[in-house]
């Protein structure tokens, strides 16, 4: 049976409004939701990169953490790539030769893990290269989302941000079983050639976005460009400057910095309680969707929330919470009768949602910190500070794991690992002064232009989102108040 014209176009607009959110379904779109979905789906090497480190390098929970610091590097200077991209067009274009040499680089980095790297050098190397190809192509698909959302109306650009970081997340929801499944039956190895084909697809997929080449006079343009930069450098000093910025950054930075015990709990799970691959992937899944629901609780009931008081009830929850960790590492669950795995997927999904109803309001503060003019610059600063505040939690962690002697082997002081990590989180309390209070929280701050406020109402994040930092800051902040 033939179909008429006008009932494709009517699927046509309904798969416009239900799955694009209202925007046309362009090459160039179809590009950006691939980026950012290949974002999501690297996670597909995350536990074998655990597995990696731990069996075939035989590294210790300690160097393990540190390792994870000291590969955060890219993230920490991000705001550099965008300045690099915008000054320094390649062969003429600012986006479109950097998203190829991300992803070619991002290819490279993974097919070293699954070939050459036979140290723990070789590999803080080629991670920290895999690390910097995913925050390079994020600068650059964040930059051509922000331009795309200037050019749209306010509703549209608000759908635009949720249709990017739900790009992110369908890739990560669906690779967060397989991470684990795949490692039941290939080696690590294997897994990171699967998934050194991924960055490819950002390579592949570049040549559709829509670019036109710079001014043939490259001299005025680089002065134009380097004008801009100098322009923005001074607002973004008369910004951080102001007490009502600096002082809220250094509250989220004290909040992520808390020593995190991360990785000296996955060595638990897997070489004293011997969870498989395949059940730390279902683990990964439930979490992954126990983000979602806490995203959804936070959006429905607590948006509205005054900073204080969420940040406060939700760190004095999650630390209380995160007790119960305890009752795993000393074993005192056999003695309830409650089996190691059910305890572990239900311990996951209580704390995950927890983690993510106290990080939620990051996003939200940090956007309504960024002044009129250099929003995306300022917002990339900030998420830069939390980067940094997690690369020094990871670094904590290891330090204390080292100083209690916790190895690979020996978990006799976990208790008092998980113990430390857990009322740790609660030092920043008492700077919880420091965030706006809930009068100049509702106000409508006169340092936002009305756009950037009406896309915060409607966007299902916080405007100038996605950021692939959503996602580390997401598992970093969810890890922390779970482990």
């Amino acid at each position: 049976m033939l179909i008429s014209s006008s009932g494709l176009s009517k699927v046509k607009d309904s798969v416009k409004e239900k799955v694009f959110f209202g925007n046309e379904p362009t090459a160039e779109l179809i590009a950006i939701l691939t980026v950012y979905f290949v974002q999501g789906i690297l996670g597909l090497a995350r536990l074998a990169v655990s597995f990696f480190l731990k069996d075939e390098l035989g590294l210790s929970p300690a160097q393990v953490s540190a390792l994870f610091g000291i590969v955060a590097l890219p993230w920490i200077i991000k705001p550099l790539f965008g300045f690099i991209s915008d000054g320094f067009p390649i062969l003429g274009y600012r986006r479109r030769p950097y998203l190829v040499l991300s992803g070619v680089l991002g290819a490279v980095s993974w097919v070293s893990l699954a070939t050459i790297v036979h140290t723990p050098l070789a590999a803080t190397v080629a991670i920290a290269f895999g690390s910097l190809s995913v925050a390079v192509s994020d600068v650059i698909v964040d930059s051509l989302v922000v331009e795309r959302a200037r050019a749209e109306s306010q509703a549209e650009a608000g759908s635009l941000q949720s249709l990017c970081w739900g790009a992110s997340a369908f890739g990560g929801l669906i690779t967060a079983y397989f991470s684990g499944l795949l490692l039941e039956h290939f080696s690590n190895r294997t897994v990171f050639w699967i998934t050194a084909s991924f960055p490819l697809i950002v390579s592949a997929v570049a040549w559709l976005i829509a670019e036109s080449p710079v001014s043939k006079d490259f001299n005025d343009s680089h002065n134009t460009n380097f004008q801009s930069i100098k322009h923005q450098l001074g607002q973004l000093r008369q910004a951080v400057t102001q007490k009502a910025i600096w002082l809220p950054t250094a509250f989220l930075f004290i909040w992520q910095a808390t020593p995190t015990a991360e990785s000296a709990f996955f060595f638990f799970t897997t070489n004293e309680l011997h969870f498989e691959p395949e059940f730390l992937g279902r683990v990964r899944l439930v979490t992954s969707i126990a983000s979602l629901v806490g995203i959804w609780i936070f959006q429905r009931f607590l948006k509205t929330v005054p900073f204080r008081v969420i940040f406060g009830w939700s760190t004095v929850l999650s630390a209380a919470l995160g007790m119960t960790m305890l009752l795993l590492v000393t074993h005192t669950n056999r003695a309830l009768g409650i089996d190691d795995h059910w305890f572990s997927l239900g311990d996951s999904l209580i704390l995950t949602v927890m983690g993510q109803i106290a990080y939620m309001p990051v996003l939200v503060l940090a956007a309504r910190l960024c002044p009129s003019g250099v929003e995306a610059t300022l917002f990339a600063l900030l998420m830069s500070v939390t980067n940094l505040a997690g690369l020094l939690s990871y670094e904590l962690g290891a330090g204390l794991m080292h100083l209690l002697g916790v190895t690979e082997t020996n978990f006799d002081k976990l208790w008092l690992l998980v113990l430390v990590t857990n009322l740790s989180t609660l030092l920043p309390l008492p700077f919880l002064n420091w965030l706006p209070a809930a009068n100049s929280q509702t106000e409508t701050p006169k340092n936002l232009p009305p756009a950037v406020l009406k896309d915060k109402e409607e966007a299902f994040v916080p405007d100038f989102m996605p950021e692939l930092m959503l996602r580390e800051l997401e598992s970093e902040t969810v890890d922390k108040y779970r482990n």
